[in-house]
């Protein structure tokens, strides 16, 4: 019994998905008549409306800390942890500011929602050379726009059951060469809520987003040094505050 309720209340979160997102999606498609970065502006705040409607019709709550290190008039690399699905709704209107994210080029082809991610990433097809070239600078040009740039350096869902799996250079790469500080960021309860793995279904409940403190950029410092200082301090901040399962 309890399995099959869970089965229909995931019915029903997608329907409310799906729905709720049917309300935003012209806007959002409107908002590229703008140029960068007003139109990332009107969508981030067009997604945050739409997650203030979905999150309580899903059972979501949603507690956000750190926003404070996010300096007015600045532009940050944030760096996230990759657990579930959920993590981008999450991430992206949780993120002040103007922000983009970094995604697969497969999920701008879905039906729809494809326009979501066209408006609010940077897309990257992984088995081409090029596009992961034009990705970075596409990225750079972002921080440029003075936006928020926010990627996941585990490159794709953490599915080990530790803290976090080894991170890709990428995001300290571009740290480096542009000067950007880093602010770390870790979700708490995306796993639980939408597993990558069986049992699959949704799980109301409580998500934490969590913003450290900015990591600076020193002059010449060694994107693999700054990799190791970053993923030292989430993995550390992880086992001190997530909620045992």
């Amino acid at each position: 019994m309890k399995r099959l309720l869970n089965r229909l209340f995931t019915v029903y979160v997608g329907l409310a998905f799906i729905l709720t997102m049917s309300l935003v999606l012209l806007p959002i498609w409107i908002a590229g008549l703008w140029p960068e970065p007003r139109r990332t502006d009107i969508v981030i705040r067009l997604l945050r409306a739409w997650m203030a409607v979905f999150f309580p019709l899903a059972g979501v709550r949603l507690r956000i800390r750190g926003r404070e290190h996010f300096e007015p008039g600045s532009n940050y690399i944030v760096v996230c942890n990759h657990n579930s699905l959920m993590d981008v709704p999450v991430t992206t209107p949780g993120i002040p500011g103007p922000n983009k994210t970094i995604a697969k080029v497969e999920m701008a082809r879905i039906p729809l929602f494809g326009i979501i991610y066209r408006r609010g990433s940077v897309l990257v097809d992984r088995h081409s050379e090029k596009s992961r070239r034009d990705s970075y600078g596409a990225m750079r040009r972002v921080l440029e726009e003075g936006m928020h740039m926010c990627i996941y350096p585990e490159g794709t869902r953490n599915l080990t059951g530790k803290p976090l799996k080894s991170f890709h250079d990428g995001a300290f790469r571009l740290a480096c060469e542009t000067g950007k500080s880093i602010i770390p960021a870790l979700i708490f309860g995306t796993s639980r809520m939408l597993p990558s793995q069986p049992p699959m279904g949704f799980h109301p409940g409580q998500l934490e987003l969590h913003f450290l403190a900015p990591v600076d950029v020193r002059p010449g410092e060694d994107p693999v040094a700054l990799k190791e200082t970053v993923f030292q301090t989430m993995w550390a901040y992880y086992e001190a505050h997530a909620t045992p399962t």
